[in-house]
């Protein structure tokens, strides 16, 4: 896997991926143009346990409607502004079994998400599950 960046002017940068994928970066503080590095990550995040918690409900046969992963995060006060707690709220959407969505939800925080487990080397990380359509059976 190979990225570089590159400064366009002013606060704005591009990132690009080996496969010519490019993400703009705004370092400004408003964030007009793209996101922050710091957010890009925990965007990151969340796509790459989106990525494990839909691929398991699917093997497990669960009528997944909808995900949507949020994180909420601190950064430490003093630079490097590392994150230092995340919170990752699950909102799935289906007729699901509480222990499918739980064991996904585990399995990738704990096993598949690598964007997880660099960041916990840093950073708490803890979770909720949120039930957009009711509370499921066990």
């Amino acid at each position: 896997m190979i990225a570089h960046s590159e400064w366009k002017h002013g606060s704005i940068f591009e990132g690009i991926s080996d496969h010519s994928n490019i993400v703009v970066f705004d370092t400004d503080a408003e964030h007009k143009l793209g996101p922050s590095p710091m957010e890009a990550v925990l965007m990151a995040l969340c796509a790459c346990t989106s990525v494990d918690v839909v691929s398991i409900l699917q093997k497990k046969r669960q009528p997944l409607v909808g995900l949507r992963v949020s994180a909420t995060a601190t950064q430490a006060d003093a630079p490097p502004r590392t994150f230092t707690h995340i919170k990752l709220t699950y909102t799935v959407r289906g007729q699901l079994s509480r222990k499918a969505v739980e064991d996904a939800v585990s399995l990738s925080k704990n096993k598949y998400c690598s964007v997880s487990k660099m960041l916990e080397k840093a950073a708490t990380i803890e979770y909720e599950i949120v039930y957009s359509d009711g509370e499921p059976e066990p």
